[in-house]
């Protein structure tokens, strides 16, 4: 049985249900504003699911090379490994306002202690990987195929900057996002991600901080979920919203699955701009050619469970299409998952958020000028990193095709 917090408290108790299902209790008493989810307000009655965890519990469990060597460390000593085992592992330190302990246990986060400086600099390729995987490894409750890592360094970290004398001494979270990629399979996606996040936020959408490491091998991430006073605000993707498990993520459309799911859930007086952003967010993956924009890359943020909910900054964001040349969108839109013609989008933004045409011309605009100024950048990186030559190009020729419909 798994003991769940919320904001430092304890909410309730997570445990196996029937053969191969969850079930959640809240504590007696527990107060509204402990829920865990949006999607699961507090009740009397216990939350069911007949098969796996519920989405909320599910949402940060790590997938692909990082699951897999957890499970060849833990298996032996658990004598199996599900979403519960590792739940347990990785429960400590999630990303979002969530925790979880053994049932008898109190919690305590207490993430080590790594200079980002260091990862930004170093030139120590596998070794440094190999190094950062097995130390934290078990403090990294966060979602992805990917390998990703969530590390410590408070001075390194620009919300925990501007918290001052605020910050609790005691303070031993995670501050930073540390992403890995394998360079034999997707060579150079350190450099990809970061190219199109600067994209995104010369589009005049929110974009955490983000440095690129001097070998390009990694890519560091401040956490958006952090507040300067080191709690957490809650965050909850759109697998989440939509109650769907971690291997639905390519199930749905932008249309509803996204655009009106969002609608559902912002309660927020801010929902026009937001879903403005959120519209500007699909264009975006669109032009860039990420095949990849499924329902747990896209998310919300809240400081209040039953308050106001805004769209998460922007995360996960490549031009997948150079490694994948047929790939295609990652959820469907007016039916079909292929790319989209200029009317399509702009039928989704009359239909969707009520923009004219003229504003969506606006839009628009903002993302060529943004493509069109990130794409001179790269062309000046690309001149001192020859590695980068190849993706780097066929990234530009993507980005050329997807804004061609515009033109």
């Amino acid at each position: 049985m798994i003991k769940v917090w919320t904001d430092g408290a304890e909410a309730g108790l997570l445990d196996r249900f029937g053969a191969r299902g969850s079930t959640f209790v809240y504590q007696p008493g527990a107060p509204p504003a402990e829920a865990v989810s949006v999607t699961m307000p507090v009740r009397l009655p216990s939350w069911d699911l007949q098969y796996g965890l519920l989405p909320i519990f599910e949402m940060n469990l790590p997938e692909g090379m990082l699951r897999e060597r957890l499970r060849l460390a833990f298996a032996k000593a658990t004598g199996t490994f599900d979403e519960f085992d590792l739940l347990g592992i990785v429960g400590r330190s999630q990303v979002g306002r969530l925790r979880y302990t053994g049932q008898r246990e109190q919690l305590q986060e207490d993430v080590p202690f790594q200079s980002v400086d260091e990862i930004l600099e170093k030139r120590r390729g596998g070794e440094l990987f190999r190094y950062l995987l097995d130390k934290f490894a078990t403090f990294s409750g966060i979602s992805g195929v990917q390998p990703k890592i969530m590390v410590r360094d408070e001075a390194a970290s620009v919300p925990l900057s501007m918290a001052g004398h605020r910050l609790s001494q005691s303070y031993r979270g995670a501050t930073h996002i540390v992403k890995f990629w394998d360079q034999s399979e997707f060579p150079q996606l350190a450099a990809n991600e970061y190219f199109c996040l600067k994209v995104a936020e010369k589009s005049g959408l929110e974009v955490p901080s983000y440095r690129l490491a001097e070998d390009a091998q990694a890519l560091v991430i401040d956490r958006f979920d952090l507040r300067p006073d080191g709690t957490y605000r809650g965050f909850e993707d759109f697998c989440v919203l939509n109650a769907r498990r971690t291997d639905e993520k390519y199930r749905g459309s932008y249309e509803t699955s996204i655009m009106k799911r969002f609608g559902e859930f912002a309660n927020s007086p801010h929902v026009t701009e937001d879903l403005e952003r959120l519209f500007t967010l699909i264009v975006i993956n669109c032009v860039l050619r990420n095949g990849d924009a499924h329902l747990k890359n896209f998310g919300i943020v809240y400081d209040d469970v039953q308050g106001e909910a805004r769209l998460s900054p922007v995360y996960d964001l490549v031009t997948t299409s150079v490694y994948l040349p047929k790939d295609s969108m990652a959820l469907t839109l007016n039916g079909t998952t292929q790319w989209p013609q200029a009317k399509e989008l702009y039928r989704l933004g009359e239909t969707r958020i009520g923009a004219s045409p003229a504003r969506i011309r606006e839009i628009v605009g903002r993302i060529v000028e943004a493509v069109a100024d990130t794409s001179k950048e790269m062309r000046v990186y690309l001149k001192d990193h020859q590695e980068f030559e190849q993706i780097g190009s066929l990234m530009l020729q993507y980005w050329e095709q997807g804004l061609a419909i515009f033109l």
